[in-house]
């Protein structure tokens, strides 16, 4: 007998959704940083076994969307309804309402199994956690709660056990040999997104889109050209900094990203480009792979 099915994780921005998938699968596949709205694409992360394979489904926090890129993000989320085998609804002790209540409705009558899973217990105390599961109680009767911490894996041994209970059994999606549908040109430019990031701040992070230009895999090199886009020309000063000081230490935070994560020495060069606007064109998103 062999299982297989898409494990959809969807939640609020910041809950721990890369955090969960990185560790169910081992790798820090999808990037993590404490900004809100570090995940933009839904990144399948793929978890293989003899007997099974679980198609983990990361996607980006659920918000009101205020703009068309973000709006093509909550199509994202939006698509793991037509897939899900099992949903993962990520939450935390000190969250807040979920940013759209049309997702939660979804959840509450959907066929599908629901997990719901309150993230981060480790910040909390016994009487406050007490409180939130009886709130999800309620707000999801037909969910199946697992307090857990991803981050410091507790509980989630018992989770991934569950959700090898509630698989279908079905042939593998994927070869056996792949980690994800993406591939490295997609991690290179997350990854140096990851550092922009932490680096950057304000609008900075948010206004930036990454494009690798090249991609050329040597014996013990890898060299990457890579293009950062921002949306006005004070931006692009921002990104490069004085001196260029801040454009070298986003490469040089980069490049020790992908060597540890392709294991292999890496030749990083970074170039900084104005594309005025392209959060709300639909042609440039097309181009991103947001659509």
């Amino acid at each position: 007998m062999h299982k297989s099915g898409y494990v959809n994780i969807i939640g609020n921005p910041n809950v721990g959704k890369s955090t969960l998938m990185n560790s169910f699968l081992g790798e820090d596949l999808s990037i993590m940083t404490p900004k809100a709205q570090t995940t933009r694409h839904r990144i399948l992360g793929l978890l293989n076994d003899e007997n099974y394979q679980i198609v983990f489904s990361d996607t980006p926090g659920i918000i009101q969307p205020g703009y068309a890129l973000q709006e093509h993000m909550m199509d994202f989320v939006q698509s793991t309804f037509e897939d899900a085998d099992i949903f993962l609804f990520l939450t935390e002790p000190t969250e807040k309402p979920i940013k759209d209540e049309r997702f939660l409705q979804k959840l509450q009558n959907t066929k599908v199994p629901v997990l719901l899973i309150i993230n981060k217990i480790d910040l909390t105390d016994q009487q406050t956690l007490e409180k939130v599961v009886a709130h999800w109680g309620e707000q999801l009767p037909n969910a199946e709660i697992y307090p857990i911490s991803a981050l410091n894996d507790f509980n989630t041994e018992v989770l991934l056990d569950r959700i090898l209970e509630l698989l279908p059994e079905g042939p593998a999606y994927f070869s056996k040999e792949e980690l994800s549908d993406k591939d490295e040109r997609f991690f290179v430019s997350e990854m140096i997104r990851e550092q922009m990031l932490k680096i950057y701040s304000k609008e900075i992070p948010y206004a930036v889109q990454v494009e690798v230009e090249e991609f050329k895999e040597e014996e013990k090199i890898i060299r990457i050209r890579s293009v950062i886009y921002v949306e006005r020309d004070t931006q692009k000063s921002i990104v490069i900094g004085h001196q260029g000081k801040m454009i070298k230490r986003t490469g040089t935070d980069a490049r020790i990203r992908m060597e540890a994560f392709f294991k292999k020495k890496v030749f990083l060069e970074l170039f900084v480009k104005v594309r005025k606007n392209w959060r709300q064109s639909e042609d440039q998103l097309k181009r991103f792979g947001y659509r």
